[in-house]
């Protein structure tokens, strides 16, 4: 299996060393480097569906990233879109291992064996049910997995009768056994003109509740305002 490692203290690489026949995917542009042993190619990861969801729905690349050790063992090294920490994550079913929701633009890499899915579900539960109710990206298969941060990362345990409320714009990834809540509020009551208000006055947009047994990453900046800032910014 490929091998994953953070290198660096401030905006770190991810550097990963594979041998002849492996491979690995990451987002388009994350390539900094790599050995002439290694080969890249652009392609579409899960078919055209996915794709376009990936694009449209998180914001990511249509075509992503292969990189494969085609004439023996080989390194290369990536880097994030944005600045920031950046995390390896264990992906599977046994022990040890997790799948994970992974929030829009966090995805940097992952192995040949991790598959990347696009769930959809009701923009009107989220609004007003108070669940669900945006584009979500999952894992499934087993390897490994890089995510990334604005700014800092840290890692939260989240426990029975321990929930925890997040901005939805620092929530980085979480553990798939987690259940979770979208709202416009970090109050618990009041309907949704209430919320709508208390929202505003807050200063939080949308925030994410979390219940049951896993853990959660979460950066320190806000990845939103910052896309926003770039974006707004004069050529």
């Amino acid at each position: 299996m490929p091998v994953f490692t953070i290198t660096g203290d401030v905006d770190p690489f991810l550097h990963v060393s594979l041998a002849k026949g492996e491979k690995i995917y990451c987002e388009s542009d994350a390539m900094v480097m790599m050995e002439t042993n290694l080969e890249l190619k652009g392609k579409m990861t899960g078919g055209i569906g996915a794709a376009l969801m990936r694009t449209f729905a998180n914001g990511e690349s249509f075509f992503q990233q292969h990189i494969e050790a085609m004439r023996g063992d080989g390194d290369c090294l990536l880097s994030p879109t944005l600045p920031g920490a950046m995390r390896v994550l264990d992906v599977g079913n046994e022990v040890g291992a997790q799948q994970y929701m992974i929030s829009d633009g966090a995805f940097v890499a992952a192995s040949a064996g991790v598959e990347l899915k696009v769930r959809t579900q009701s923009l009107g539960n989220a609004l007003f049910a108070q669940s669900g109710g945006f584009f979500i990206t999952e894992t499934a298969g087993s390897g490994q997995l890089a995510v990334s941060g604005f700014g800092a990362m840290s890692i939260l345990e989240v426990t029975p009768g321990k929930d925890v409320v997040i901005d939805n714009a620092h929530v980085v990834c979480w553990d798939k056994r987690l259940q979770y809540e979208i709202s416009i509020t970090t109050g618990s009551s009041g309907g949704f003109l209430g919320n709508l208000i208390n929202s505003q006055t807050s200063g939080e947009g949308m925030v994410l509740k979390f219940s049951g047994t896993g853990k959660i990453l979460v950066c320190s900046r806000n990845r939103a305002a910052f896309l926003a800032w770039t974006q707004s910014k004069p050529a």
